[in-house]
């Protein structure tokens, strides 16, 4: 049963459907394959196997009964250790959250579970979601599958990483700075940042906050399509939610690109520094694009402002978030936390005010830009999966980093935009090293971005590339 866990989820839900496999057997797979590969990667930090059996029982027993359950019935699902989970540990992978099990799932776990997955674990985050880099006090660094000296990304880096082992079916994530595109990217699978909106968070402390969403991750564009397709669709809890159900994700995605014309850009028009084997795949994909019957020209929208409006409004959520836990108990948090904090709380009124006028102004801009543009191809991250004992990567591109969050800029000046993104797997550096691509629409339009990163998906084939250690 051990290739089953490197077949995609939608491929895996067929098999259940048709009675070839059991949800218990696809669970003892997931199990066994933990078991086996976690101890070397360190990606699912909690497990409720007591929980995930009784599910899985009662998974089958509804089949047998000719009940569905939903769209995810049967498929094993690893849970963002970020997002709350009823009777299973949540730490946020923080020390003053090490022992806290929630009584209530938020809302995409809800709707993950009434969709039919069975939820058995939780995977690793950098504390508080700060960093693409996935280490933290509590559970220690996750690595990455197909290199385990190198980072796995982050902040969902032990959802790519599972993903890519096989250890898990589907896994959640969520991205503010690039935190479902950059692990994608460094793990050599699928992550799509939605539109504001479109997944809607709940509960939640601000609930007009833009920068950070929640979405899905897979192994491949047509399994994340079918994990959106249950997390999205409005509620009243969220009130910037949009309207349009899920089940809109559930239409076929294209293989051919004709009449489309696609923007590509391997260093954002000049905006960041880039390392030469990424921005060689980035350039890559022009004859892939054309090959699909796509136009493609140079571009990029000008994306002045977006560097200020990003770090502002992070800043002023990581103060409003977790500045009481620093406050109270500031030996429980990481230094790069104190700083966040701290920049949010020395902004002004003026300050925010000027970050909203800069937001608008990017607003129309990049809409403009996307009135004579379908899409936008772009490097999902700037950097190569780095040495997993550093915190963060000194150098990009031969360009020194500033700070900890200075090298993620391909990733968080998009974020700044509100468009949507889907990262898909590019192509592999002469080492090896996975390097994904994202995929950016106009507002709203996810749909088109997963079509467009689906058909690239068809076209490589590198979503078929398998590392190493889920071989072992």
């Amino acid at each position: 049963m051990s290739a089953i866990n490197d077949l995609s989820a939608t491929t895996q839900a067929e098999l259940l459907a048709s009675g070839e496999l059991s949800a218990r057997e696809l669970l003892d797979a997931t199990l066994d394959r933990v078991a086996k590969l976690n101890p070397a990667l360190n990606a699912v930090v909690s497990i409720d196997e007591e929980g995930a059996r009784a599910a899985a029982a009662a998974a089958d027993e509804a089949r047998a009964a000719g009940r569905s359950l939903g769209p995810l019935h049967g498929l094993p699902l690893a849970v963002k250790d970020l997002h709350a989970t009823a009777g299973m540990r949540t730490t946020f992978g923080s020390p003053a959250f090490e022992d806290n099990v929630p009584d209530a799932d938020e809302l995409i776990v809800a709707r993950m579970r009434a969709a039919g997955a069975i939820v058995f674990g939780k995977t690793n985050v950098p504390e508080f979601g700060a960093g693409s880099h996935t280490f933290n006090p509590v559970f220690g660094l996750t690595r990455n599958p197909y290199a385990p000296d190198r980072s796995a990304g982050g902040s969902s880096g032990g959802a790519a990483a599972a993903l890519a082992a096989g250890m898990t079916s589907l896994a959640d994530g969520s991205d503010m700075g690039g935190s479902l595109r950059n692990p994608a990217s460094f793990c050599n699978v699928v992550g799509h940042r939605p539109s504001p909106g479109r997944v809607p968070a709940w509960p939640a402390k601000d609930a007009w906050f833009t920068l950070g969403v929640q979405g899905p991750m897979g192994r491949t564009v047509a399994d994340t399509a079918l994990l959106l397709s249950v997390q999205a669709g409005p509620d009243d809890r969220a009130p910037l939610s949009l309207a349009e159900p899920g089940s809109v994700f559930t239409a076929g995605l294209p293989t051919r690109l004709d009449g489309l014309r696609i923007a590509v850009s391997a260093d954002l028009g000049g905006r960041v520094p880039v390392d030469a084997e990424v921005a060689a795949i980035v350039e890559d994909q022009v004859d892939v694009l054309r090959g699909l019957g796509a136009e493609v020209v140079s571009g990029c929208p000008d994306l002045t402002g977006a560097e200020e409006v990003f770090r502002t409004f992070r800043a002023l959520y990581y103060a409003q978030s977790v500045g009481d836990l620093v406050d109270g108990e500031p030996d429980k948090v990481k230094q790069t936390i104190h700083w966040n904090v701290a920049k949010g709380r020395t902004l002004t009124g003026a300050d925010v005010a000027d970050a909203t006028r800069l937001r608008t102004e990017l607003f129309h801009r990049v809409r403009a830009f996307f009135a004579e543009v379908d899409a936008v191809v772009l490097p999902a991250s700037q950097a190569l999966p780095f040495d997993a004992e550093l915190e963060y990567p000194k150098t990009v591109g031969g360009t020194e980093v500033e700070d900890y969050l200075h090298w993620m800029r391909a990733a968080y000046l998009i974020s700044a935009t509100e468009c949507p993104a889907t990262a898909v797997p590019a192509g592999f550096t002469g080492e090896g090293l996975p390097v994904g691509v994202q995929v950016v629409t106009p507002h709203r339009a996810d749909l088109r971005a997963l079509g467009i990163a689906h058909a690239l998906e068809k076209a490589t084939g590198h979503t078929a590339r398998r590392p190493p250690i889920s071989l072992t």
